[in-house]
């Protein structure tokens, strides 16, 4: 109430707002009335709604406030629900008609606002989408609904609620694996990646949608997707497949599709289609790895661990933490060491990310070079590899940073790695000579 009011005050000072075109010497002051504006954003209101204690609302700024949680009203603070707000068409029509008169001035009309779903109307589509699914002969007609349902949830927020709260995403993964053994016909793959878009408006799927999407059926089809889809299709099915893999439950009935999966991951990653794509398919990936010990080997071989390495020289924050997840949990396997003990820029990349991105990003750092410095096998131990990545560790300032970690303080499972590296570092000081700072921009042309 206290913001709304002092809002109100800064409000009152401003007599006029300036509407139109940017500089344009067309644009002029005009003052907004103020039963125009919304309490809540003082902005002028494009979608009027009225809650039942009497105070009028922009719909978009009155349900962002509930969604916070908040379920009273912002003014009187008598309980108020979403389903309590009716619209007011007496004030859109009134503000409607005020743009028009002042269309010369430079103010432009506010357009019908779209009457929201109703749970009625959403069940009934979802009704005839599982029909026409479970008839199989219908993909014109499953076509159809689902596009529906897309346009409508992606009208507004408060329709795709609507959708979520009754079950869509259930309903939309029941479909598709009742279509996906009609995935050969071309009909059939259009439906498919239809309805993966609709599936994508109701993440985050529930456990019993991403159980029907991780069906040995659904999977196959996903996979197909992933690999040969339209850009979107394939974007879609990997984020589906992330929802599948990020769903406990679900991980006992992928042991006969997890190397379809892992496959068609690698080639996500390695072959990008967007930034989105990447980073699903790093979370999904990462998933797989820690549910099966068999995934990182595979990753390694699948050659995976170049292009991590490399997608670190110039990531953001979330890629750097995904790539370094990933990468940390390929290294647990000996085909993963071997590749990045191999790549001039494994070492320099996991030292610079230390202390440069996040506390993850340097937990995540500080475990892979763990990986890499620790002789793991027999084998390993007698591999001048292991030596010369401590070597190359040292000479980028390892040491140091690693003392500074100890310092300020860190998780115990990092604390313990960072001591025994101190000590595998420790042992080749004479050889190695320790700096306190390195510029890694140019190392990705070691990698030439």
């Amino acid at each position: 109430m206290a913001l709304l009011v002092r809002r109100a005050r800064r409000a009152a000072t401003k007599a006029a707002v300036s509407l139109g075109g940017g500089g344009s010497s067309s644009s002029v002051e005009l003052a907004i009335p103020a039963h125009f504006r919304c309490p809540i954003s003082l902005d002028l209101m494009r979608d009027p709604v009225t809650a039942p204690m009497g105070i009028t609302y922009d719909r978009e700024s009155i349900e962002a406030w509930l969604d916070t949680g908040r379920a009273t009203c912002p003014v009187t603070h008598a309980p108020l629900r979403h389903e309590d707000l009716v619209p007011n068409h007496a004030i859109r029509r009134v503000i409607q008609d005020w743009c028009v008169a002042n269309r010369s001035r430079g103010v432009e009309r506010i357009p019908t606002p779209k009457i929201p779903v109703t749970p009625v109307q959403a069940s009934e589509l979802l009704f005839n989408l599982a029909g026409s699914a479970r008839r199989r002969d219908a993909a014109a007609r499953c076509a159809e609904v689902v596009a529906k349902i897309k346009a409508l949830a992606g009208d507004s927020e408060r329709n795709r609620r609507c959708f979520a709260s009754i079950g869509t995403g259930r309903v939309l993964a029941a479909a598709f694996e009742s279509l996906a053994a009609a995935a050969d016909a071309a009909p059939a793959g259009r439906v498919l990646e239809d309805i993966l878009a609709a599936l994508v408006c109701m993440m985050p799927l529930d456990e019993e949608a991403a159980r029907t999407l991780g069906l040995p059926t659904s999977l196959g089809s996903l996979v197909a997707i992933a690999e040969n889809g339209s850009l979107a299709g394939r974007l879609n099915a990997v984020l589906a497949i992330k929802e599948v893999v990020s769903c406990d439950g679900v991980f006992t009935d992928l042991s006969g599709k997890i190397d379809e999966i892992v496959d068609a991951l690698s080639k996500i990653i390695k072959s990008p289609i967007c930034p989105q794509a990447t980073k699903a398919g790093m979370v999904a990936t990462y998933r797989l790895a820690l549910y099966d010990e068999r995934v990182a080997a595979r990753l390694a071989a699948a050659g995976l661990v170049p292009v991590l390495i490399e997608a670190l020289v110039d990531a953001d924050k979330s890629m750097s933490e995904k790539a370094l997840a990933v990468l940390d949990a390929v290294l647990a396997s000996e085909e993963g060491r071997a590749s990045a003990r191999a790549h001039a820029l494994a070492v320099p990349m996991l030292v610079k990310k230390m202390f440069r991105v996040s506390d993850l990003a340097t937990q995540l750092a500080v475990s892979a070079m763990w990986r890499l410095g620790k002789a793991h096998s027999a084998g390993e131990e007698e591999d001048d590899a292991v030596t010369r990545c401590l070597v190359e560790a040292l000479r980028v300032g390892a040491f140091q940073k690693l003392l500074l970690l100890l310092q300020v303080g860190c998780r115990d499972a990092t604390k313990e790695k960072a001591t025994e590296l101190l000590k595998m570092l420790n042992k080749y000081k004479s050889v190695g000579e320790c700096v306190d700072a390195v510029d890694f921009r140019g190392l990705n042309k070691l990698s030439s």
